[in-house]
């Protein structure tokens, strides 16, 4: 590149400063550095491939200012992309005290204005030691890229050649910083689409890697389903066919909507069509006549409080079968709130009967060792007695025949009355051991809980109150005191007050069979218990004769459970005594002194062994 140094070159004749023509040499030799100048400026884009617009600047400024034998050069770029504005200022050695890039701007700016169309072709500027000639040239059509101001101490500056060269460098500065620009915008998109790119790759490496996990996951839940399903499936075929085995099913009730889900093996129980809709109704019209009073009673307790119930029922099938069915069920409080029913039904049917036919063999076989035992006890009273007697009955009749011989043989009678004492004697031996086999035997006396012992011997007797169909009612005092006596003995007569009870309502059909027991203090030093029924009652004329020996209004009864009751209740320093209700049936009640000091040492009744 050409460093502009010499006289400036123009395209035809020029006149000096004296006016005089210059040679036509001196005018070949302008012409050829003019045209060398504007070939260096052509080829400076060539030199700005791929720079920045300062480096750009700085060449294009140096380049003018030898060209065109400048005293001052400054460019000013409007907002360049990523950086601030940019001024740049270049003098000549001659120019002892060049101003700042940003003087000389804010003082052109004073002089030029805001708008580059408005601007004069030259500028006489007081710069420096002298005037200096400024001429402005654009950056782009409108100025947009900035702006080149040339100034020179000349008073011929500036000529039409530096016109020219400051156009044409001007142009050419425009396609290099255009280029700039745009290599600066492709490498802020390219950066910017990389970093889009790497984001976005990152954020799809992210979303494949959840991806991945997300179906790793679903294939180990869909594993774990299928697993539960599977084993859900097994489980539910061990229930069904252990509810098949079992005669077992299973429901649940809604109390508040009447909502009844049963399982298959309670559909073929009640031997209703499968996935028939279940209603209350439809199960009362299966119940047996005679426990309708139960079922009822059952719900209308259930609905009042949401407490588990246990009871056993009947039904009659269609063909007029009886089946004993056992439900149990707890209480449950679900999602919304509702009280709930869980519980199953199994049928019981062959146990029951198994259960009768063992209780009806155990009843013959006790009525047959009864009497077994009674005729071995009267073989064996008879034989015991019948010899003594015989002998008595002997020497009687052998002393009268001495006492008549003639003479009398009084020594042979006495021989005769002595043998008849020692029989008599042998007699009543016989009878003291049978006393003995039937006398009292000494009692274990310890504090007795009478509420706990009643409710074992009802716990013991819930089979016998279950086959009566007998509701239970036990109404037991918090503060009763314990007593002192035979746990034992007063259980028995806890237990046959019960059963005579439950025999009493044997019969009753038209009314609920209802069993209260209760116990309660009597006075200030008793305590009370009494065994209320519904039964058919007793007649106050016979209430005395209830607790003799062998009284009986029972068809197969013996009549020694009161009997035997009696004796232990006296036994324990305390008595036993019947009244009718003022409605149905009957209450037996019995009171026994809760002092220990007041129970003397007594013998409990005997046993016949």
């Amino acid at each position: 590149m050409n460093g502009g140094h010499g006289k400036r070159c123009s395209l035809g004749p020029e006149t000096d400063m004296e006016g005089e023509v210059e040679p036509p040499a001196e005018e070949i030799e302008r012409l050829r550095r003019c045209i060398n100048d504007l070939i260096s400026v052509l080829a400076l884009p060539a030199i700005w491939i791929g720079g920045e617009p300062s480096q750009i600047v700085r060449t294009f400024l140096d380049a003018l200012l030898g060209m065109l034998r400048l005293d001052l050069i400054f460019v000013r770029l409007k907002d360049p992309i990523g950086a601030a504005p940019i001024e740049m200022i270049r003098s000549a050695q001659s120019l002892k005290q060049p101003p700042q890039p940003d003087e000389l701007g804010k003082l052109l700016e004073h002089w030029l204005g805001a708008d580059p169309q408005e601007w004069p072709a030259l500028i006489r500027n007081p710069t420096g030691d002298g005037d200096i000639s400024i001429v402005p040239v654009q950056l782009g059509l409108q100025g947009e890229i900035g702006v080149v101001l040339a100034g020179s101490r000349r008073a011929n500056f500036p000529g039409q050649t530096e016109k020219l060269i400051l156009g044409v460098a001007a142009n050419q500065a425009v396609i290099g910083l255009q280029g700039a620009r745009l290599l600066i915008e492709q490498k802020r998109v390219a950066e910017e689409l990389d970093q889009r790119v790497a984001q976005r790759t990152a954020e799809l490496a992210k979303i494949n890697e959840e991806l991945k996990r997300e179906v790793t996951e679903r294939k180990l839940a869909q594993e774990r389903l299928s697993q539960e399903e599977r084993e859900l499936r097994r489980s539910e075929a061990f229930l069904a066919e252990g509810q098949r085995l079992s005669l077992t099913g299973s429901f649940s009730w809604r109390v508040a909507t009447d909502e009844i889900t049963w399982s298959e093996q309670l559909y073929r129980i009640f031997e209703f069509d499968q996935g028939e809709p279940v209603t209350l109704s439809l199960i009362r019209a299966r119940i047996h006549p005679e426990d309708v009073v139960i079922l009822d009673d059952m719900i209308e307790r259930s609905r009042r409080a949401a407490s588990g119930f246990e009871f056993e029922h009947r039904l009659l099938m269609p063909d007029h079968s009886v089946k004993h069915l056992h439900l149990v069920a707890h209480a449950i409080r679900g999602k919304d709130g509702c009280h709930e029913y869980i519980g199953a039904v199994q049928d019981v049917t062959r146990r029951r009967l198994s259960d009768e036919e063992l209780a009806t063999a155990r009843s013959e076989l006790a009525r047959v060792a009864r009497v077994t035992s009674f005729g071995a006890l009267t073989a064996s009273i008879a034989h015991e007695v019948n010899q003594p007697l015989a002998g008595i009955s002997t020497n009687a009749g052998t002393c009268l025949r001495m006492l008549a011989a003639d003479p009398p043989n009084v020594e042979g009678a006495r021989e005769t009355a002595r043998r008849t004492m020692r029989d008599c004697k042998r007699a009543s031996d016989v009878i003291g051991r049978l006393r003995a086999l039937f006398s009292k035997k000494e009692t274990t006396t310890e504090a007795v809980d009478l509420n706990t012992a009643t409710q074992e011997v009802v716990a013991l007797s819930l089979s016998e109150l279950q086959r009566g169909r007998v509701a239970m009612k036990m109404e037991l005092a918090n503060d009763l005191p314990l007593v002192t006596g035979d746990r034992i003995q007063l259980q028995q007569v806890i237990l046959n007050l019960l059963l005579n009870a439950v025999d009493a309502m044997g019969g009753v059909d038209e009314r609920r069979r209802e069993l209260v027991i209760r116990t309660e203090r009597d006075g200030s030093d008793h305590v009370r218990l009494a065994v209320q029924d519904a039964g058919v009652g007793i007649d106050p004329q016979n209430v005395r004769k209830l607790f003799e020996a062998f009284y009986t209004t029972k068809s197969n009864g013996m009549g020694i459970g009161l009997s035997v009751s009696r004796s232990i209740i006296e036994s324990h320093q305390g008595r036993i005594w019947a009244a009718p209700n003022d409605g149905p049936g009957a209450t037996v009640s019995f009171s026994i002194p809760r002092e220990p000091e007041r129970m003397a040492d007594v013998q409990g009744p005997g046993v016949i062994g």
